[in-house]
This record gives structure tokens, C-alpha cells and sequence, in this order.
């Protein structure tokens, strides 16, 4: 009897401990961190990483911008002196575009003029090089608690809405409950209307540059999609273009 009991905790352990690596993604707070000291961004990516936050990490000003623009990111960490663009021409590119995103500055220690300038084209916040670790955290809780509150989580185009907060497309005949790749090829498309996304752009951001997945796994979960669409009578599509990718489209006619 003891056995069997003992055999059944393990089972159960067994299983959430999978549940909660499979869903680990879902639940965790997702990162951009700018910056060109490739030491210093390996540090602080992770320390971050063990604090369960998702982080990207990218060296320059023009790779800062495109990230941000194409993905959703619950906070940026922005340096301000980057190569290629310089992070306070990122951050006033992605808040004319309507990008709340929150962003904190970073800054060398005699740039008080840096700092003043972030602030004034739309930084939440900024810390000076050299920084405590447990400084920096503190400020991403405060800045991700204000957004979580803050920001809108549906995204629309046509008549179809996908809502961030449940993960549920939604359109004049109903709605499904989008599993995670799904979810995020959907948002890829919906934030990049009409533009060409192709098959090693899905697989870099999605299931990641080192992932042994074959790249057909793109056209499968993009059926998926197309499937669920005309289920929910959207007046979009997801249109291949051969050679060159897919892209989000609405109807013609």
C-alpha cells in the first residue's frame, strides 16, 4: 500500500513538474536588453534569466529598434550609447509609432543631460553604469506591475481580435484558445499586417536559432491557423508566397 501511494506521488509530481515546464514561456515576463559592452550584457542577461525573466539581447541601436517593433516585450533595458543608432533615437522612433512599451535608460555616470533627454522622449525610467543588480530588478517589478495594469491586450485587424491576456482569436463566428506557437505566429502576423514573414524568421523567433525543429513545423502550425480563421468567418488570410514567406492579408472582394 505504502508502495503504490509513493508510486502515485511520484506520478503526479511527475506530471506537474512537465505542466509547468511546458507552460513556463506563457507565464513569464519577457525582456529586450540593449546593449553594445558584450560583457556586461552577458552578466546582466543572466542574472535576469535567473530571476525567470525571458530575455533577448541585442548589440546595437538599428537590432534594438527592429526587435521591438516585431515582438512584444513587457520592458526594454536601453543604452543610450549604442553603435548603428544611439538608443535615445530608438526610443523616440518607438514612441511616435504609439509604443508604450516601458523602457529604462541606462547611462553613463557624467551623461546628465542623457538622462534628462530619455526622460523627456518618453524613458520610464534610467539608471546609471555601474548599477546594483537588485536596483535594476526593483525597477523592472515596479515597471512591469504598472504595465501589466496599463496596457490594452487585444490587437485587431479586419474583423478578427487576438487578446495577449487569454490568448483567444476571436471573430464573427466564434473564437479558439490559441496554443503558445500558435499564439505567437498569430501575433507576428497581426503586428506585421500585409508584410512577408519568412519560414527562418518564424523558427528564429518562435522556437529559437538553436532549436532542432524541422522548418515544415512552420507550415503545419500555420495550418493550423488558416483552419481556425475561416472557422471564426475572418476577413483575413494568411497568403504563402512562394520562396519568400507568408504574410497576413485581408480578402479581396
Amino acid at each position: 500500500m505504502e508502495k503504490e501511494l509513493k508510486n502515485r506521488f511520484f506520478m503526479v509530481s511527475y506530471s506537474c513538474e512537465l505542466f509547468y515546464k511546458a507552460n513556463l514561456k506563457e507565464f513569464t515576463v519577457k525582456l529586450l536588453l540593449a546593449e553594445d559592452e558584450l560583457s556586461l550584457a552577458r552578466a546582466v542577461s543572466v542574472i535576469l534569466e535567473k530571476n525567470n525573466y525571458s530575455v533577448d539581447v541585442v548589440h546595437n541601436g538599428l537590432d534594438a529598434l527592429d526587435y521591438i517593433e516585431n515582438e512584444s516585450y513587457d520592458a526594454v533595458i536601453l543604452d543610450i550609447m549604442m553603435p548603428k543608432m544611439d538608443g535615445i533615437t530608438v526610443l523616440k522612433k518607438v514612441r511616435a509609432k504609439g509604443n508604450s512599451v516601458p523602457v529604462i535608460m541606462l547611462t553613463a555616470k557624467s551623461e546628465i543631460d542623457d538622462k534628462v533627454t530619455g526622460l523627456d522622449s518618453g524613458a520610464n525610467d534610467y539608471l546609471t553604469k555601474p548599477f546594483a543588480t537588485k536596483e535594476l530588478l526593483a525597477r523592472l517589478r515596479v515597471l512591469t506591475r504598472a504595465a501589466a495594469v496599463q496596457t490594452d491586450s487585444k490587437m485587431h485587424y479586419g474583423n478578427i481580435t487576438l487578446d495577449s491576456a487569454t490568448y483567444e482569436l476571436t471573430g464573427p463566428a466564434g473564437n479558439f484558445h490559441l496554443a503558445s506557437k500558435e499564439y505567437q505566429m498569430m501575433e507576428l502576423l497581426l503586428k506585421n499586417p500585409g508584410t512577408l514573414i519568412s519560414t527562418e524568421r518564424f523558427m528564429d523567433r518562435i522556437w529559437g536559432i538553436d532549436s532542432e525543429a524541422e522548418t515544415n513545423v512552420v507550415w503545419v502550425y500555420l495550418s493550423y491557423l488558416r483552419k481556425k480563421l475561416v472557422a471564426i468567418d475572418a476577413d483575413v488570410e494568411i497568403k504563402a508566397t512562394r520562396g519568400a514567406g507568408y504574410s497576413l492579408r485581408k480578402k479581396e472582394g
